[in-house]
Order: C-alpha cells, then sequence, then structure tokens
C-alpha cells in the first residue's frame, strides 16, 4: 500500500499536468477530504491526550461522569490509556473477575475502528485475568495463563468501562484493579501532525499538506480505501500551485465542511423518528460514517456492544409522551443495560432541572401502564395525572435531543430491524384526554 501511493505520488510529480488536467473532480476531493478527516480526530485525541499526561501504555481510571459532562454515560465508570507495542514489546493487561455486571476492555486504532473487546462474550473460555497484547511479528515467552491478542496497529487507545449498577462501590473497586504494563521499552513513532482546532472550526486545505504521511502513519484496515488514499495524496501534490490550494480550500469550506455538519446531524435514514449510524465500531468501506462517529463519538463500540438512537429538535416547551408496548420494554432489548438521557441542544449537556433527574435507566422506578406498557413523558411541567417517576423535565424556551443506548442489544436493534417507538407531541390536550394517555398502574 504505502509504496502504491509513494509511486503515484511521484508520477504526479513528475507530470505536472496530470496533476493540472485532472483538476479534481469537487466529490473526489470532498470524499479525501472527509476521510482524512476521520483520521484527524483522533491524532487531534492523541495529541491532547499526552499534553495532559497521559503516558504510553499507563491506564487512568476515570472517575464517574458527571451532570457537567458532553453527552455524559451515567451508567458506567470508564478507564482508558494509549498503548504503544513493537517487535521487542508487548503490553499487558490483567482485569478482575466480574460477575453480574456489564464489562469490556475495548482496543481501537488510529482510524477509530475497534480492533480487540475483551470480555465474556468474546473470550468465553477466558473472560478475565491475563492479557498480552502485541502485534505479529513480536516473539514472546508470555507469563502462564495469559492469551496473546494480535493488533494490526502499532498505537491504539484502549477504554475499559464496567457498569456501576446498584452497588457502584463494588464496580469502582474492580475498575481500579485494570492494570497496563509493558514488557519492554518499545519504539513509540511521534505523531506526523498534531491537529489541535475546536470542533466548530474544522481544518481546510491543510488538512492535505502531509496526506501520505498521515496514511502511511497508520495502516487502514478496511478494504476499498486504495482509491480515495490515492486521491488525496494527489491532492497533496496538487496544492503546491497556489492557484490549486486556493480553489480547493474554497470547495472544503463552501461544500466540504456543510456537508459533512449535515450528516452529523443525520447519520442515518430516521425511523420512527429516531437515526442511528448504519454501522459503527467496524466500518469497512463506509468512511464517511466514521468519520461522523470519530467526530460524535469518538471510541464508539461496536454495534453488538452497544446501539445508540438519537432523536433530535425537540421543543422543551412543548409536551410529549412515548409508549413501549408491554411485550417490548426497554429492559428486553438489552442483556445488560439500557439508559436514555435528555441533552440540550446547545451544549450536549444533560438538562438540569429541580428534580435532578438526568436520565431513566433500568433501576429508574418507573409506573407502568394498566396493560403493562410503559409511557415516558417530556415536558417543562409535570401533566396531570402523570407518575412523577415517568416524567423527564425538558427546557422551556429551548432544543433538546433525546439519546438512548442499549447494552447487548437484541439481534434485531444490531440488523436494524428495531427503532424505539416514536416521541409523540401531545396536542391541546384536556386533562381527561391526556389521564388515558399516562394511565398508571
Amino acid at each position: 500500500m504505502r509504496a502504491l501511493l509513494a509511486a503515484f505520488a511521484l508520477i504526479c510529480v513528475a507530470s505536472p499536468a496530470l496533476a493540472q488536467s485532472s483538476r479534481f473532480a469537487d466529490r473526489d476531493m470532498i470524499d479525501s477530504y472527509e476521510y482524512l478527516l476521520g483520521r484527524f480526530f483522533v491524532l487531534r485525541q492523541e495529541a491532547s491526550d499526552l499534553r495532559d499526561g497521559l503516558r504510553w501504555n499507563e491506564i487512568v481510571h476515570r472517575e464517574p461522569e458527571g451532570a457537567t459532562a458532553v453527552n455524559p454515560n451515567f451508567d458506567l465508570a470508564i478507564s482508558e490509556g494509549w498503548i504503544a507495542v513493537d517487535e521487542t514489546s508487548c503490553t499487558l493487561v490483567e482485569l478482575p473477575e466480574i460477575k453480574g455486571r456489564y464489562y469490556t476492555f475495548q482496543v481501537l486504532n488510529g482510524w477509530g475502528e475497534v480492533t480487540a473487546n475483551i470480555n465474556e462474550r468474546t473470550y468465553p473460555k477466558h473472560p478475565f485475568g491475563k492479557f498480552a497484547l502485541c502485534i505479529k511479528p513480536s516473539k514472546f515467552t508470555l507469563p502462564k495463563g495469559t492469551l496473546r491478542i494480535n493488533l494490526p496497529s502499532r498505537k491504539s487507545h484502549v477504554v475499559f468501562r464496567i457498569e456501576l449498577g446498584t452497588n457502584p462501590a463494588e464496580a469502582l473497586a474492580l475498575q481500579k484493579r485494570v492494570t497496563l504494563k509493558a514488557t519492554g521499552t518499545p519504539h513509540i513513532e511521534k505523531a506526523v501532525v498534531e491537529p489541535d482546532f475546536p470542533n466548530s472550526h474544522l481544518p481546510g486545505v491543510e488538512v492535505f499538506d502531509k496526506a501520505g504521511d498521515v496514511i502511511e502513519s497508520e495502516d487502514d484496515i478496511n478494504i476499498g480505501m486504495v482509491g480515495v488514499q490515492e486521491t488525496a495524496s494527489a491532492v497533496q501534490t496538487a496544492i503546491t500551485d497556489p492557484k490549486e490550494r486556493e480553489r480547493i480550500d474554497d470547495v472544503i469550506k463552501r461544500r466540504a465542511i456543510p456537508g459533512f455538519f449535515a450528516e452529523v446531524q443525520r447519520p442515518g435514514k430516521p425511523v420512527n423518528g429516531w437515526m442511528r449510524p448504519p454501522v459503527i465500531g467496524n466500518y469497512r468501506s463506509d468512511f464517511e460514517t466514521r468519520t461522523v462517529v470519530n467526530y460524535t463519538d469518538l471510541w464508539a463500540n461496536s454495534g453488538r456492544e452497544v446501539m445508540t438512537f438519537s432523536e433530535g429538535n425537540l421543543d422543551g416547551s412543548q409536551t410529549y409522551t412515548q409508549t413501549f408496548p408491554a411485550e417490548a420494554l426497554p429492559g428486553s432489548k438489552a442483556k445488560y443495560l439500557w439508559s436514555l438521557v435528555a441533552l440540550d441542544a446547545a451544549d450536549n449537556k444533560v438538562i438540569a432541572n429541580p428534580l435532578n433527574r438526568y436520565m431513566f435507566n433500568k433501576q429508574s422506578p418507573l409506573a407502568l401502564n394498566d396493560d403493562g406498557s410503559l409511557t415516558l413523558v417530556f415536558a417543562p411541567k409535570l401533566p396531570t395525572d402523570t407518575p412523577e417517576t415517568n416524567w423527564m423535565p425538558t427546557p422551556q424556551g429551548k432544543h433538546y435531543s433525546l439519546r438512548y443506548r442499549f447494552y447487548g442489544p437484541t439481534k434485531e436493534m444490531i440488523t436494524g430491524t428495531y427503532y424505539p417507538p416514536p416521541v409523540t407531541l401531545v396536542k391541546n390536550e384536556t386533562p381527561s384526554r391526556l389521564r388515558q394517555l399516562l394511565r398508571r398502574r
């Protein structure tokens, strides 16, 4: 792959007419921009984490997220780190035995692709204990009882997630027993670029300045990437011409960036008003979705581990309901846990409210209707005859979104044949009619 890209770049340098005559169809150039942007989000996070003091082959145990976090997950405790391996060094992982709660130790490469999950689902005969993360060429005599896992990358990001459940103290004690340790002193390549830009101001043509080096610095394990990689390398050559650089930068700012933000708002085809990425965690040839997910939810896991659904642009001044049939309550759609949060549209944080209620989950004491169904209510004030337990306060005069997470999703959810029920606006309902919609047991 590297030789092919290098040869293509040399052809373009040797034949300026080739680079100029192509003039890069806007669609091809936009695609290559979005392709590289996905890698830039990972490189940006690597640079940020290292500036903040994270060290290679060490794990940091984070405190559970609070109400000030962006897009928080109150159900889990999270640990993370960066690992580096080479022919002389593996990284040893040790996990305690965990029973009765969700957990996974996730590994991701430099494109945001999931390359491993360590848990009882993927390694039922070795769900805990000692593991060695290595690259294939390395040869080691590992400690007895250690399971070796070969990775495709010399650098990876790791995330450990554990369910807090009804006994958070126990979960936090288990979290702190997770360890990382390098067997040697691996050679760690300095990142070819260290991007530093806010999400509100994405980079322009400068993404292509070192396109070839960025691509070579991390092999893309997905198929079908040769064409977009060749275009990116050719654009790198073309922008040495100031006029072409100006033209391409203009296309990026006028079309590529607005188009990308439009994709962020609609990551998939809505069903019942809910959207989810068509693929997640392992993207195959869908690099566009990968870049969107890296922007909105970096370090997302595969759909077999967790499935998320979003419903956006709801009016906090209005009253909405959502009803699950008795035979399809939220808990029946997740083997482990489920949760729902309401996020302010402006900052993607949970909504402050007098109840300090920031989510519904499997621990919530929700009241069922007479027929066993479940109705959730989203409104700025508690509607008449509505069980307070089923009410999520919403921001008067502001917009917000809802996000579901299902851990251990059902097969129908993974394949896309199931979506949550629609959220319905309650229009000018009389108290008696609203009471019918929200009948308590």
